[in-house]
Formats: C-alpha cells, structure tokens, sequence
C-alpha cells in the first residue's frame, strides 16, 4: 500500500487546513490508519487515529477539540481537519495504516506503512 499525503501548504494562524491521505495499490478498507507530525527538532509524534469502521477516533490531548479525522474506504482516503491552527501546529505531516488496533496505531513503531508527510507552515 502506497500513501500519498496533500492538502498542506502555508496559513495564518487561526486558518484551517484539511490534510488527505489517498491509499494506492490496496485497500485501506482493514487498515486503522493516523497522522502523526514532526516539528523542527522535534520527535515525530500521534496526532490522531480512526479504526476501520470510523468507530473509534483518537485524539492526542494537544488537538482535541480542533482536529478531526475521519476516513471515507469508497475512496480510500483518510482525512485530517485541522481548525483554529497555531503556530506550533507547523510540522510535517505524515499518514500511516497499521493492521493491528486504533488504540496501537498511537505508536509509530506499530504502523506498517507510511507518506512521505505534507508539510504544514503556520505563521503568526
């Protein structure tokens, strides 16, 4: 399975972003999929998960309440809104699929396949 991320770019604070991961070469369909970021010097780090059937999302306690992940598997995509954004929101953006859990899928090591990330600039 091949991720391809887009829909980042550079925007002001307080502007939203919608982050989308489009899979190729298989189905996402039985995949837990999330979106991790890594900011400048930083450890890349969770940012949000969505089981299989959309019935468990996970949030990181940094975007709750602003972020929303969401999947569509008719289109093989998998979403990331991204709302009232600051500047510490800038990092690279990355998508990953893992078979085992949504619960798992906050763990980089547990995630089989990944993007190359999107990165999203946010300026004061």
């Amino acid at each position: 399975v091949q991720l391809v991320e887009s829909g980042g770019g550079s925007v002001q604070a307080g502007d939203s972003l919608r982050l989308s991961c489009e899979a190729s070469g298989g189905t996402l369909v039985r995949y837990h999929m999330a979106w991790f970021r890594q900011a400048p010097g930083k450890e890349r780090e969770f940012v949000a998960s969505v089981s299989t059937s959309a019935r468990i999302r996970v949030y990181a306690d940094s975007v709750k309440g602003r972020f929303a992940i969401d999947r569509d598997n008719a289109r093989n995509t998998v979403y990331l809104q991204m709302n009232s954004l600051k500047v510490e929101h800038t990092a690279v953006y990355y998508c990953a699929s893992t078979w085992s859990s949504a619960n798992a899928a906050q763990r980089p090591t547990a995630m089989d396949y990944w993007g190359e990330g999107t990165l999203d600039t946010v300026s004061s």
